[in-house]
């Protein structure tokens, strides 16, 4: 884990691995440099992926990427007030966190009933903002195997991406991943911080003119 955390701060080189609210954005997006070709780049960070975006949907112009951002920011975090998902901001980048007592049981990638009204919204957003690159990102806690762990992570993950798909975002912009229990954001040796690390993240980057072409 210790390897991890220093290739994680120097493939961003920023402060992504300080404590502080940008932590899960640029973890996801430093994870992908690191899979590379194994696992596709994270967050945006494939040319031709987000070229193939950029014509599907269109691309925005690079200067207008913040207020892009900031408006579909805004709606995320009307939507999902009090519904204890986590909406983080670094850059032009937004991270959604989606603990797992709300998404799904233990053992378990169906997602929760009680949780299709919160993906609803959440869908009818990402549609009505088109130009962003959507990485759903499964993580789990350090309990069981790891390789199980990895799976499930997947599993969840590629849940979240078929529920948003099959609510109208396109395909080509979604990505899934399990990243297991690589990527924890609290200690595992308590309960508590166990369930903290069942989560799953959505990153999602803005695809520009510049980027996409």
């Amino acid at each position: 884990m210790k390897r991890i955390a220093i290739a994680l701060c120097a493939v961003s080189m920023l402060s992504a691995c300080a404590e502080g609210p940008s932590r899960n954005v640029w973890t996801g997006a430093a994870a992908g440099a690191i899979l590379g070709a194994g696992a596709g780049t994270l967050a945006g960070g494939d040319d031709g992926r987000n070229a193939a975006i950029g014509a599907a949907v269109g691309a925005i112009a690079g200067a207008a990427a913040g207020d892009y951002m900031d408006k579909q920011e805004a709606k995320l975090r009307q939507q999902t007030a009090g519904t204890g998902i986590g909406v983080e901001r670094q850059g032009d980048q937004i991270a959604l966190t989606m603990p797992s007592n709300i998404t799904f049981d233990v053992d378990s990638s169906t997602i929760k009933p009680g949780f299709y009204a919160t993906l609803n919204d959440v869908a009818t957003t990402l549609v009505d903002y088109p130009s962003t690159a959507v990485d759903v990102i499964g993580h789990a806690s350090s309990d069981g195997p790891d390789d199980y762990n990895m799976q499930l992570s997947q599993r969840r993950a590629v849940s979240v991406q078929n529920y948003l798909a099959s609510n109208g975002v396109a395909s080509v912009r979604m990505r899934a991943i399990g990243m297991g229990e690589t990527q924890p954001i609290a200690d595992n040796s308590t309960a508590e911080g166990r369930s903290a690390n069942r989560r799953v993240e959505i990153i999602l980057t803005p695809v520009t003119q510049d980027n996409a072409y």
